[in-house]
């Protein structure tokens, strides 16, 4: 009888090594849900499936249906996003966007904005310079959070609905408060006990990036420690509010590429 098969159209999230030649992977389908396939023979140099599931790699794959995992019979490359392999700056921030959305898709649970964003924020980290790459990366995590139904409250009090000004003069100098557990920015009148004080140009371009597209990003003027700040928010919210710590965050934070 033969093997019932689909196509879908993913990006590569992570490989896992399988036996001495075959690959694991763990790939986000266009409709945003996961999938999980054995690519036979892929770790092979002659293998056609070597340079086409790359990660970060769009394809359009056709699978067979398998008893525990899905088959991947044939690989259509569709954006190989070259330029995140051959740039040490760029593979650094592309892996936190990859390594976030493996721990927090599911099988069977769609969202398609998630393939979207993804797919957009890459081939602007594909054309990017590396000054710009920890900012694309930052707005990718920030807007995942966001699609996720867990983005952090930045422009008002998320305990009473105050809106906050990042400009004022009292908040450029102690900070404005943050409560990862309640979800984001506190008003004075609202500080919670394990409310931490982050400075006032980290939530200014929290928004921004937020709210910009990526393409616009390639080419903003960048404040870099900043943008690190925001990163630095992004991994304590995905421990928080995703019960996962980034380890590829952490390499960035100390490669010292930046």
């Amino acid at each position: 009888m033969a093997q019932q098969t689909y196509t879908a159209r993913v990006i590569v999230l992570r490989k896992t090594k399988l036996g001495e030649t075959d690959l694991i992977l763990s790939l986000l389908a266009q409709n945003g849900s996961q999938l999980r396939a054995v690519a036979k023979g892929a770790r092979r140099p002659s293998s056609q499936f070597a340079s086409r599931l790359e990660l970060g790699a769009e394809a359009d794959v056709l699978f067979a249906r398998g008893r525990s995992l899905d088959i991947v019979k044939e690989v259509r490359l569709c954006a190989g996003n070259g330029a995140l392999r051959q740039s040490i700056e760029r593979t650094a921030a592309a892996t936190p966007m990859l390594e976030l959305l493996d721990r927090i898709t599911q099988a069977d649970l769609e969202n398609p904005k998630l393939f979207a964003c993804t797919s957009a924020a890459l081939c602007a980290l594909d054309g990017a310079d590396a000054l710009h790459a920890p900012a694309i990366s930052a707005a990718h995590l920030l807007k995942t959070f966001a699609f996720a139904g867990v983005r952090p409250t930045l422009d008002s009090c998320c305990l009473c609905g105050q809106p906050i000004d990042a400009q004022q003069a009292d908040a450029q100098a102690q900070g404005i408060a943050f409560s990862y557990a309640e979800g984001g920015v506190e008003c004075q009148a609202c500080v919670t006990p394990d409310a931490v004080r982050i400075n006032a140009a980290t939530i200014s371009w929290a928004r921004a990036l937020l709210g910009m597209r990526f393409s616009d990003i390639a080419h903003a003027d960048i404040d870099q420690s900043s943008v690190f700040g925001v990163l630095r928010l992004c991994q304590a919210w995905a421990h928080m509010h995703a019960s996962t710590n980034l380890k590829s965050l952490a390499f960035l934070f100390t490669c010292g590429l930046f």
